[in-house]
């Protein structure tokens, strides 16, 4: 089920590249036709002396579009590739799309998502993340008591995504904020825009 909303998560993004690009001529599309599934413990093994960035700047250019699966938990180096709250994602059916960002040379991340914690992930991953004494909370007791139902969750980042279609080099050129002078004088260095 994951895989498939993934799936389709991808397609509307790559659609929705190629519709601007055909509004801006100036810009082409580099999305890939396939998003490519891996987990954490597969990049860690093919890259392990890589920091978990690496390992994401590393897959994303070679296959241009992945969707990373089961982040949170430990990996048999004993590390996590990154931290998750224990208490939403079950870490064993989430993950993110990450596509390569040539404007940046870099891998972005475009959205996060996973399938819901049920009783026994909750009660696992408590365990795992060392505060069981969340299982008491009143939204933990109704997936506990199966109260709630098993349903996918995530998100995507508006900004960053919009960086993404419209490719940008900063997220202040497409959203307003208050960035620190060493901000603007680099980006005045690069000619962008920042809002």
């Amino acid at each position: 089920m994951l895989k498939e909303v993934v799936f389709r998560i991808f397609m509307v993004i790559k659609q929705t590249e190629y519709y601007v690009c055909g509004k801006y001529h100036f810009m082409n599309p580099f999305l890939p036709n396939e998003i490519y599934f891996v987990t954490t413990q597969e990049l860690e093994d093919r890259w392990p002396d890589k920091t978990p960035e690496e390992r994401e700047d590393m897959i994303a250019r070679e296959k241009g579009a992945v969707f990373l699966m089961k982040i949170g938990g430990d990996l048999r180096s004993g590390k996590p590739h990154d931290r998750r709250a224990p208490d939403y994602d079950d870490w064993e059916l989430n993950g993110d799309i990450i596509v390569y960002y040539p404007i940046l040379d870099i891998a972005l991340e475009l959205s996060s998502m996973g399938i819901r914690v049920d009783g026994e992930a909750l009660t696992r991953q408590l365990k795992l993340a060392g505060c069981e004494e969340r299982a008491n909370l009143p939204f933990h007791k109704l997936i506990l008591e199966n109260k709630l139902p098993y349903s996918i969750g995530g998100g995507i980042g508006q900004s960053r995504i919009c960086m993404f279609f419209l490719q940008r080099a900063h997220i202040g050129e497409v959203q307003s904020s208050v960035w620190p002078d060493e901000v603007y004088k680099a980006a005045n260095v690069h000619n962008v825009n920042i809002i």
